[in-house]
């Protein structure tokens, strides 16, 4: 909205040409978000239903009776923002309707007296995650000269033709995979929202910067997205509110995002990296996350289904096995899982994108 009004504007005011500057809208959108979630949120934690407590999870006790199901509060001020501020493609609409619904079915868990339990969720995932594959391979084809879907990936110059049933399958794993990982990993104050703070700015910067420009794309032989910078905005503005909540969750935290803010962080990072067009950059967003959360989905799938019992020694998530096991405190999980994940986005986004 305020992208168009700027072009409204414009012929009276001449500085009001700004509001079509995506540096500006950046600028706006994410300090509006940081500042309607520092300062609104408290407000609400009285309509929100309170955590009570997880089975099997480490030191439970300290988040039970917390308020919970955050994720509502601050992914709603987020797609407000993102139809308030952007001028929206109908992928990047479905992508924040889609998001806004996976945060649903996650709230409806939170506020529920008993769980939904693993396959009622399980199902709700793949639902919604299959329809969002529908959606970008729809996208991704209309936008393609010839109609087909291409990945571009590491060490190769030319992009990768993919056939459509291959593609959709490929994002429903990935999204599975991210919203299943991210949620698994909310489990220490900050935590799993640091970590998504960090994919999230990386995203940012890729689409405006990157994959956004067209002489830089050109310079670095990746395909050029012409909306990049919309989705970059888009990205900062989830980073802005997220912040304004981590803000009252670091530790010791006063509101837990629940499943409501995890599965939807986790979902909007999975579509930010296929919109990219490279799957691989999963790894410079969330390899920290897949690895605290989704090792622990291997193994038990392993378990369940296949009777193979492997990791007996390593309790998951991993962050657990490292205050049991480790002695490390909740402060030096995030501080020491943050540098690494730092680590790891910055050496995978240099590979990724130089040596081509």
């Amino acid at each position: 909205m305020l992208y168009y009004l700027g072009g409204i504007l414009t012929e009276y005011f001449g500085p009001a040409r700004l509001l079509q500057s995506y540096t500006v809208l950046i600028v706006i959108a994410l300090y509006a978000g940081f500042f309607l979630v520092r300062y609104g949120m408290p407000h609400f934690y009285k309509y929100m239903p309170h955590d009570r407590g997880r089975e099997f999870t480490v030191n439970a006790e300290a988040a039970k009776g917390k308020p919970t199901g955050a994720g509502v509060y601050f992914i709603t001020i987020f797609v407000l923002l993102c139809i308030l501020v952007i001028r929206l493609s109908l992928l990047q609409l479905g992508t924040l309707a889609l998001t806004w619904l996976m945060m649903l079915t996650g709230f409806l868990d939170d506020r529920s007296t008993k769980s939904w339990g693993e396959y009622r969720k399980a199902l709700l995932d793949f639902v919604i995650c299959l329809a969002a594959a529908v959606l970008l391979a729809y996208f991704k084809a209309q936008s393609s000269p010839d109609g087909k879907i291409y990945f571009w990936l590491p060490f190769l110059t030319n992009k990768v033709a993919v056939p459509l049933l291959p593609y959709i399958i490929i994002c429903v794993v990935m999204l599975w995979a991210s919203v299943n990982t991210t949620n698994c990993t909310d489990g220490v104050d900050g935590l799993s929202g640091t970590l998504v703070l960090v994919a999230l700015l990386t995203m940012g910067v890729v689409f405006y910067f990157i994959l956004g420009h067209i002489d830089i794309s050109t310079y670095l032989l990746v395909p050029h997205l012409s909306n990049g910078a919309s989705w970059g905005t888009m990205t900062f503005t989830l980073a802005g509110v997220l912040m304004g909540y981590l803000w009252h969750n670091a530790f010791p935290s006063k509101v837990l995002m629940g499943d409501a803010g995890s599965r939807a962080l986790g979902f909007y990072i999975g579509m930010c990296v296929l919109v990219s067009g490279n799957p691989f950059i999963i790894l410079a967003t969330s390899l920290i996350i897949f690895i605290n959360g989704g090792l622990g989905l291997v193994k038990v799938a392993l378990i369940r289904f296949c009777h193979i019992n492997i990791l007996t020694n390593i309790r998951f998530p991993l962050h657990d096995h490292m205050k049991i096991n480790h002695g490390w405190s909740p402060t030096q999980v995030l501080i020491k899982f943050l540098i690494i994940q730092l680590l790891v986005t910055m050496a995978i986004v240099g590979i990724i994108f130089k040596v081509r």
